[in-house]
């Protein structure tokens, strides 16, 4: 499941570092490649929305399975788009199948035993932590290496061996709900307003990704200009650093388990805040960003386990309306900050765009005390 979940969320990623090589391809502008780009956010919101909750409703072997298949075919399509329009609706498609992994972690919240909830979620989430960071990474290397194009190949080849994969692994069972699909569908704004507890998880939730995403985004605009202008490849790998968010993620869960959530939080958001504002003003040092980014991305990824597994709590026999009304004002966070982070560094530099950034996360610190 954590390996699902990792490649379902990458394909959402895999173009972010090539903008500029899809752009020369299409003999567009990369401001047309980056909204077109921007499709993936969008759509992914629909799937958190609209797709999570079938696997309370039907056997989640065929969902996933569905899933992955519709994200091989869109892109293998995207592969031959030949210009922005269509490349913009099939990576929509593919942003909306990309939210498989919450679908994953959903059914994996459902199947672990209380004891251990926390501890498999972080699994899983580390799965789509991992994703993230190596969508960007595989998706500037093989760019580099063979093309844009036939690296979106070389992605729908793997989403369709996975969807074998899920009908094979993945348990058929079905929650307990007696709710059909479209009640569910119109239950999830209610429970925002029914449930205290997964309306401050989203809020607080957002906010970090909404910094999170800022600097991610901000980043690859600044390493791509003057004094650095480094490759779509070497942006890529700075997301390197950030594969200390997966073993965070499950030493989260594990002591979530055990200290509850609230404290893996705040200290997740302590040390994620403090490396956001050393970042402002450490580029000129490669070694002490990777430094900052290794524990920015734990601190966040840390708090992001801990904060959903208060989700997944309050309705443990059927999570994943929960868990898909979370994830759907989280990514509204993630989207603002991918859009924000480039804006925010061309109009008031770097270190005031992490500055915003240190202070998203204090904001979300306070909703956790």
């Amino acid at each position: 499941m954590a390996l699902a979940a990792a490649l379902g969320t990458s394909t959402l990623y895999a173009l972010q570092p090539a903008m500029a090589d899809v752009a020369e391809s299409l003999s567009s502008q990369v401001t047309a490649v980056g909204i077109a780009l921007a499709g993936g956010p969008a759509g992914y919101m629909a799937g958190l929305a609209v797709l999570v909750p079938l696997v309370d409703r039907f056997a989640p072997s065929r969902v996933l399975a569905g899933q992955f298949a519709v994200l091989a075919v869109a892109l293998a399509a995207s592969a031959a788009a030949g210009g922005v329009v269509m490349l913009g609706a099939l990576t929509a498609v593919t942003g909306a199948c990309s939210a498989v992994g919450a679908g994953l972690s959903s059914v994996a919240g459902r199947l672990a035993p209380v004891p251990r909830r926390a501890t498999v979620l972080g699994i899983v989430t580390a799965g789509i932590s991992a994703g993230i960071l190596a969508g960007r990474i595989a998706g500037g290397w093989l760019t580099d290496e063979i093309g844009w194009r036939a690296t979106l190949l070389v992605f729908a080849a793997a989403c369709a061996v996975v969807a074998a994969g899920c009908l094979l692994l993945v348990p058929p069972t079905r929650s307990a709900t007696d709710l059909r699909y479209g009640e569910t569908l119109r239950s999830l704004p209610g429970l925002f307003v029914r449930y205290a507890v997964l309306r401050l998880a989203a809020i607080r939730g957002a906010l970090w990704f909404f910094a999170f995403c800022t600097l991610w985004s901000g980043l690859a605009v600044v390493l791509s200009q003057p004094p650095y202008s480094y490759s779509a490849e070497r942006i890529g790998l700075y997301a390197l650093a950030g594969v200390s968010g997966i073993f965070a993620t499950q030493i989260a869960g594990a002591w979530t388990d055990r200290a509850g959530a609230r404290r893996v939080i705040l200290l997740g958001l302590a040390v994620a805040g403090t490396a956001a504002v050393l970042i402002g003003w450490s580029l000129t040092s490669t070694a002490a960003t990777l430094v900052c980014l290794v524990l920015f991305d734990a601190g966040l990824f840390a708090a992001q386990v801990s904060n959903q597994s208060t989700v997944l709590a309050i309705d443990p026999t059927a999570p994943a309306r929960f868990n898909s009304a979370y994830m759907v004002v989280y990514f509204i966070g993630g989207s603002l900050g991918t859009a924000f982070g480039a804006v925010a560094v061309a109009q008031l530099g770097w270190a005031a765009t992490t500055a915003i950034i240190a202070a998203a996360i204090g904001a979300a610190a306070t909703l956790s005390r």
